[in-house]
């Protein structure tokens, strides 16, 4: 018989503090084909990311609470940005839209907001890696030309985005969430079209993440991100990104 072929797990580190809650959420996830690693404190975690050489761990996706008993999650990912992209989804017992929103604006990719179900932070485990490896996007030469509107370049290849030549950061969401809106110049596409075309899956009609990714991507390829000129806002329908950019 021909050697079958293994698939390599997908490495995930958990950082959370109930331990039964962690247990529960890491055998299901092995179950469904990752290897798991579990933090129960911040000390921990930042332990497992901390950039090192030869046997530092090469993790797909991080899953972190915020609330944590001796530091906050926030504070993790804010340094974890400074070094590395990796696909960050943010576990939080807050309810307060406040918080979200400060997770997303300093890096996080997705957020849940406890309780929840074991399945759709699966789904949504799944689709922040596939932006990561860039597969949301056929590989084709087409597909992989670089988008140019005026100064600003648009690598899909590189998965980068470029003004006057120097590369400007953003998560892998927001990323994608630029090219969906660079491959659709001059037209106006809602969050909900924005949504599901980089997440792949039905969310939330009301879901206003959406907001704090653009501003992100403002601040990151605007002059002015008080004042844009490659990505409009129509009120009350959606976004805009212009054809026409540095008067080119």
């Amino acid at each position: 018989m021909p050697p079958q072929t293994r698939t390599v797990p997908s490495q995930l580190l958990l950082v959370e503090d109930d331990l039964r809650l962690a247990r529960q959420v890491g055998d299901f996830l092995q179950t469904a084909g990752w290897q798991v690693t579990h933090a129960a404190n911040a000390a921990q975690a930042e332990s497992q990311l901390k950039p090192r050489r030869g046997d530092a761990p090469d993790f797909d996706a991080l899953v972190l609470d915020l609330m944590l008993p001796d530091g906050d999650g926030l504070d993790i990912c804010r340094r974890l940005r400074t070094h590395s992209d990796l696909p960050v989804l943010m576990l939080t017992a807050r309810g307060d839209p406040f918080d979200r929103v400060v997770g997303l604006e300093i890096g996080a990719d997705d957020y849940l907001t406890k309780p929840f179900e074991p399945r759709e932070l699966l789904a949504r485990l799944r689709a922040i890696t596939r932006r990561r490896a860039g597969s949301l996007s056929p590989r084709d030469p087409q597909a992989e030309q670089i988008l140019r509107f005026g100064r600003l370049e648009i690598d899909p290849a590189a998965r980068q985005a470029r003004v006057d030549g120097e590369e400007r950061p953003m998560t892998a969401y927001q990323f994608d969430l630029l090219q969906v809106l660079a491959r659709h110049p001059g037209r106006v596409l809602t969050r909900e079209f924005l949504l599901g075309a980089v997440k792949g899956e039905s969310l939330e009609a009301f879901d206003r993440s959406i907001d704090v990714h653009i501003s992100r991507i403002r601040a990151a390829i605007e002059d002015d991100p008080r004042h844009p000129r490659r990505i409009l806002t129509l009120r009350g329908a959606g976004y805009v990104f212009t054809k026409s950019q540095d008067g080119l």
